[in-house]
């Protein structure tokens, strides 16, 4: 637990001088894009500029995204699906008068978890704690751990509410639903993280992940702060502030 008094205000004023930052472009596994991949290397210098050290960093995780994208969507389904007979239970059976309102896509993957075993939760669970003893032996030696927090550009949002990104990137297959996302690994560990604005690439926001020590929530507010001071991201809200409220790609919003 958090021992009070905690100030997280204070810790935006906060100087990183000194913490010793490691840099993971990719978390082992992630194909990235280029474009991505190139901006969040660049603002990672910003914390060297603070007077922070960092230190590209390999975690040894060795399944692949896929695999560990499928882990994350079973596990997370069983969350749902609990909430789901907890409603049912007082009296809103939302598969019953809403079924036809749920996506195919999970759909598909209430099917999948509810054919699984108690053994199968267990090697799940197996798996969700490789991930977080890579995240511990990293944050053992380090104070914070900073990645992209998606492996691609923006993607259009579905009119549908269906929102789906690529389905490979670098040719190499992902999920479309979550496997581009690099901050549902966080989900299997309980860290703190923040995702913060790390620049534009061809007009569109480039996001950088954050990622804290357990129960550090103040060393990733300090780190976010920091990097805001020397690197001010304030102005690319124009991009929302001047959308036109209407459904468009997002070559037009940026112009």
């Amino acid at each position: 637990m958090i021992e009070p008094p905690v100030d997280f205000t204070a810790a935006t004023r906060r100087s990183i001088r000194g913490l010793k930052i490691a840099y993971s472009p990719d978390l082992d596994v992630f194909p990235v894009d280029g474009k991505v991949a190139a901006t969040v290397r660049r603002a990672v210098q910003a914390f060297e500029e603070a007077g922070a050290h960092v230190e590209e960093v390999k975690l040894g995780i060795v399944r692949s995204q896929r695999e560990l994208s499928d882990v994350w969507s079973r596990l997370y389904m069983l969350l749902n699906l609990q909430a789901i007979e907890n409603m049912k239970r007082d009296g809103i059976d939302l598969f019953g008068e809403h079924r036809d309102d749920f996506p195919p896509e999970y759909m598909d993957w209430v099917e999948k978890t509810n054919r699984m075993s108690g053994l199968d939760f267990f090697r799940d669970q197996a798996v969700r704690s490789e991930i977080y003893d890579a995240f511990q032996n990293v944050l053992e030696r380090f104070d914070l751990l900073v990645t992209p927090t998606v492996a691609c550009p923006p993607v259009d949002n579905a009119s549908d509410g269906n929102t789906a990104g690529p389905k490979s990137i670098n040719g190499v297959e992902i999920d479309p639903l979550i496997g581009w996302a690099l901050t549902y690994f966080v989900n299997f560990t309980g860290h703190p993280a923040a995702s913060i604005p790390a620049g534009l690439s061809d007009g569109l926001p480039v996001g950088m992940q954050i990622i804290g020590r357990r129960n550090a929530d103040f060393d990733v507010l300090a780190a976010s702060a920091a990097f805001e001071r020397l690197r001010p991201w304030q102005d690319n809200y124009r991009i929302c502030r001047e959308r036109p409220l209407r459904a468009a790609p997002l070559s037009d919003l940026i112009r």
